[in-house]
């Protein structure tokens, strides 16, 4: 709805221009003018959509910004535009009503999408049967903070209190809870009696997930406490799909040439940054594990002391950054080299993070599952990381994992892009660390 109100916008006005502003009027479908407004249009829609418009604005003022920002990366492309080519490619007039009426139609479709959302939570209520309750006191949490979908959970049962309840206490608390949903776990899959009593109510229109399938459709994960060996034997894009693997490798290379440009004109602002308040060596080398469990040595633009000991976890405001490392790490500048990496077929655009080698030799004796992660060459950029961001301990590495196996298991050029998208409007907002 947004994205065709907002091309609405610029067409329109091209087309009230030609009509009625312009000294004569003339056919704007057939006039350069509309050809340069489908690019206006193109990076308009594309950074509203990084910038997180409707969906991921969190308040009226957010959408405002977001909506003006969104005008300005697109007036600024048709303005360089109109310096190579010493023309007027678009009327000031379009400029100017598509930034007055942009931030008005994204604050409309923000408040529509927020009544809907509200909706979907009350409709989406859930009722979660399992043995070990205790193991899942962070799914309310994960439903509040970085839910794909939202859900709310309104009862939680064992199967030890529907086995010595009443005989109507599942059916009960599903009508007094207005639950739509029942999830269970892998205990209460096992239980006859239980999986008689739900599939009653599934006939009755009551939706119903397995644990599992419930964090892969709503949370973007799978539970490592929920798989087995043999859950994991699914197919993998870059294992079983050869035209994925083709369109991938173009996709990598094509990004990072460009980013090796980018890259080139980068340098002698961070070696000035360095001389200033950084100093040092330009670049940090360090051996991380790829695909198939193969070390290899990664680039990265030196954030933290040349003095500072490595192989530690990174912390949050960690004393080991220089400030002009932290500029760099907040702005993910600092990953930028890695595009020769991914040129050199070490690393992929997306997929899950390299490991450095001391933390993949502790954390696969820890973490079940953990080499699975190694079935795939490894991202600049990934899944665990637009969802969850940097691990500072083994309990952040087992979260991400559980976010890996999701990506392995729907690897594909879909959410690849998605991921794409994430990271761009992260590093718009300056998010991470």
């Amino acid at each position: 709805m947004l994205w065709i109100g907002l091309i609405s916008i610029v067409f329109g006005s091209g087309a009230v221009h030609a009509r009625w502003w312009a000294t004569e009027s003339y056919d704007y479908l057939g006039s350069f003018q509309f050809g340069w407004s489908i690019p206006f249009v193109g990076v308009l829609v594309s950074a509203s959509y990084a910038l997180g418009l409707p969906d991921e604005a969190r308040s009226r003022g957010g959408v405002l910004a977001s909506a003006l920002l969104s005008v300005g990366l697109a007036a600024v492309v048709v303005s360089l535009g109109q310096a190579a080519l010493g023309s007027q490619l678009l009327p000031r007039s379009v400029l100017g009503l598509a930034g007055l009426l942009t931030p008005l139609w994204a604050l409309f479709c923000w408040n529509l999408f927020s009544d809907i959302a509200g909706r979907t939570e009350d409709r989406t209520r859930l009722v979660l049967i399992a043995e070990k309750v205790e193991e899942f006191g962070s799914l309310s949490g994960d439903l509040a903070t970085a839910a794909e979908r939202p859900a709310r959970i309104e009862a939680v049962l064992t199967p030890t209190e529907l086995r010595t309840g009443p005989a109507d206490l599942l059916a009960k608390t599903v009508s007094e809870t207005g639950a739509s949903l029942i999830v269970l776990d892998v205990g209460a899959q096992a239980e006859a009696e239980i999986v008689h009593d739900v599939a009653k109510l599934h006939r009755t229109g009551i939706r119903v997930r397995t644990l599992s399938l419930f964090y892969e459709e709503w949370l973007g994960k799978l539970p490592i406490s929920e798989l087995e060996r043999v859950t994991l034997l699914f197919d993998i894009g870059e294992l079983h799909r050869q035209q994925y693997v083709r369109a991938r490798r173009l996709v990598d290379v094509a990004c990072s040439a460009i980013g090796a440009v980018g890259l080139a004109f980068l340098l002698p602002v961070v070696i000035v940054g360095n001389v200033v308040g950084n100093r040092g060596p330009l670049f940090f080398r360090q051996e991380r594990i790829g695909k198939d469990g193969i070390p290899f040595e990664m680039l990265k633009l030196r954030t933290m002391k040349a003095s500072a000991p490595s192989g530690e976890w990174t912390q949050a405001d960690d004393v080991r950054i220089t400030p002009f490392g932290n500029l760099l790490r907040r702005s993910h500048l600092d990953e930028l080299p890695q595009v020769l990496n991914v040129l050199r077929g070490e690393l992929s655009i997306v997929g899950p993070r390299p490991e450095q080698t001391s933390y993949v030799e502790e954390l696969r004796t820890k973490i079940p599952f953990y080499d699975a992660r190694h079935s795939v060459r490894p991202g600049l950029t990934g899944w665990a990381q637009v969802k969850f961001g940097y691990a500072s301990d083994e309990g952040d590495a087992l979260e991400k994992l559980q976010y890996d196996m999701y990506y392995l298991r729907r690897q594909g050029i879909r959410l690849d892009l998605q991921v794409i998208v994430r990271t761009l409007r992260a590093v718009l907002l300056s998010r991470g660390r």
